[in-house]
């Protein structure tokens, strides 16, 4: 993609708009049943899912227009906790993967929103020097690297889901999950842009555009991303992304 691709443009200055309007909208009328209901389940529902699927469309268009980005060599020189970023990235994949789970994450404190990763097959593990110390980098790319990942992993899971941060100079990611993993011979093409692995669990179904989009991100970064996979095996992708 370049500046002057006119597919670009249309979806940042013609999409962006409208997405946000519909969203806006939907959110102030699930925020306002007291004044406005009650609802019935049926509407209710409908509201739900007009709010996931704006805000999936929406995910989507950002991440396009990250990549546009960072092909452009833009890029933002932050210092940050990964832990809020991981906070950020793991509340936006749920929600859009597994509803329920994320309606519970909304509703967590502090306390029990750990609780409510574990009780439901998501385990976190932050180790190493970017347990505490600031890691300097553009937040929202590292955000997108993150909700990529998770959602992938969610999406293929049988029941669990394992993510790791680690890493004492350069940040390292690890996500696993126990799902039905990548026949070698279709790991070449897994970060090819719109190849879609189907899940054989008829989960839902993706347009092949994330993980590409993770590659293209981590290179551009001066990172690298490595896939460790089998038939029957699951998988486990790791991203290594130098401090800018």
């Amino acid at each position: 993609m370049t500046r002057k691709d006119p597919l670009v443009d249309l979806l940042i200055h013609d999409l962006t708009g409208p997405l946000s309007i519909v969203l806006a909208s939907v959110n102030s009328l699930l925020n306002k049943e007291d004044k406005l209901g009650p609802y019935n389940e049926y509407q209710k529902d409908t509201l739900k899912r007009a709010q996931r699927n704006a805000e999936k469309a929406k995910a989507l268009l950002l991440e396009i227009i990250e990549v546009y980005r960072s092909e452009e060599g833009l890029f933002r020189k932050d210092q940050f906790l990964i832990s809020d970023v991981l906070r950020e990235a793991l509340i936006d994949a749920v929600e859009v993967v597994t509803p329920a789970i994320g309606e519970e994450l909304a509703r967590a404190d502090d306390n029990s929103f750990d609780e409510v990763l574990t009780r439901n097959g998501i385990l976190i593990e932050v180790c190493g020097r970017y347990g505490e110390s600031f890691f300097t980098h553009d937040p929202k790319k590292i955000r997108q690297i993150l909700r990529n990942l998770i959602s992938n992993a969610l999406k293929y899971r049988k029941s669990t889901m394992k993510l790791k941060i680690a890493g004492d100079l350069d940040l390292v990611i690890s996500v696993e999950d126990d799902g039905q993993g990548i026949p070698e011979e279709k790991q070449d093409y897994i970060f090819k842009r719109f190849f879609n692995l189907k899940s054989k669990k008829g989960g839902p179904e993706g347009l092949g555009f994330g993980l590409s989009c993770v590659k293209n991100l981590v290179e551009k970064m001066r990172g690298e991303i490595s896939l460790k996979s089998g038939e029957g095996a699951g998988s486990c992708f790791t991203v290594r992304i130098p401090p800018l």
